[in-house]
């Protein structure tokens, strides 16, 4: 079963696609720039369950 951080990190991927092209739809560049940093913030929080994941794997 994956991390619980890998499942949060690809919502917060997924919703930060989701405010940026919102924000390009109606030329809001608050939000544009809003949901580029969701999306960097779920890919790390992504990143970190996949460690996580690794270091699992390996003790067991």
């Amino acid at each position: 079963m994956p991390d619980h951080d890998r499942i949060e990190g690809a919502a917060k991927n997924i919703g930060g696609k989701i405010k940026e092209a919102a924000g390009k739809v109606t030329g809001d560049e608050k939000l544009k720039a809003e949901g580029r940093a969701d999306q960097v913030a779920g890919k790390v929080q992504n990143a970190v369950g996949g460690v996580k994941d690794t270091l699992r794997d390996t003790r067991n």
